[in-house]
Order: structure tokens, then sequence, then C-alpha cells
């Protein structure tokens, strides 16, 4: 399986319900390298197996959906606990939406699959791998 990875960032307020989660369900913000990696079974004619420069437009068009936001007032995320983990299938779903339509080029149709890493600190982060 050959893979490439492409990075952004993105820095969030957010909140989150229930009690396991202590201080945290006052609003505070948090800070996130985001990793993407798309992956297929082989590289296409012209050896790759997607473009990066579109990837990483893409990865940054999706993650500027948060940036800088309060995601307890983005209606997408309504109910949500948005935890590490799941901000990471989100973002992985929308990059996947985005393959299938081809904003990464022909190449992106062909992926197998996509994983977005959410890097809280340098010593924890969070993924979420789907197929396509």
């Amino acid at each position: 399986m050959f893979s490439v990875t492409v990075r952004d960032h993105m820095m969030v307020a957010h909140s989150f319900r229930g009690e396991v989660f202590g201080p945290a369900q006052q609003l505070h913000g948090a800070t996130f390298l985001v990793d993407a990696t798309f992956r297929r079974a082989d590289v296409d004619a012209d050896g790759i197996v997607v473009d990066i420069a579109k990837a990483s437009d893409e990865l940054k068009a999706v993650v500027g959906q948060f940036n800088l936001r309060n995601l307890d007032d983005d209606p997408t995320l309504k109910g949500v606990n948005t935890t590490t983990e799941v901000l990471a299938k989100v973002i992985a779903d929308r990059l996947a939406e985005k393959a299938l339509a081809g904003d990464l080029g022909e190449g992106g149709r062909d992926l197998a699959g996509i994983t977005v890493t959410l890097h809280e600190s340098h010593i924890a982060w969070a993924s979420y791998e789907r197929s396509l």
C-alpha cells in the first residue's frame, strides 16, 4: 500500500458535555496539528498516489472550516462532543467527499482510504481511518 501525507493545523474553541470531561466541560481552546494520509494499492500512471498540491489545498479548506472558531457554534456539529477522535472523523469524512468528487484530481477517485490524525501535543494524538 502506498501513501502520501499532508499536514496543516487549526486552533479551535469548544466545550464538552459529560462529567468524564471534568474542567473541559467549560469553554477552552485547543491547537491541533492535522495530518491527512491518503492510501492506495498502487501508484497511478504518473507514479503518484494523489496530487500533493491538491491534497494540501483541500486539507487546508476543510481545516479552515474550523480554524479560529468556536465549534460549539457550528450548526454541523450541534449536539456533538467535538473530541479529538470525533474531529478526526469529521475531517476524514469531508476529505473523502472531496476525493470522490474529484477535487483531489482523478487519482483521488482511486484512493483506498484516508487516515486523519490530530496531534494535541507532542505526546498525545488521535486518528480516524476510513476506507473509500
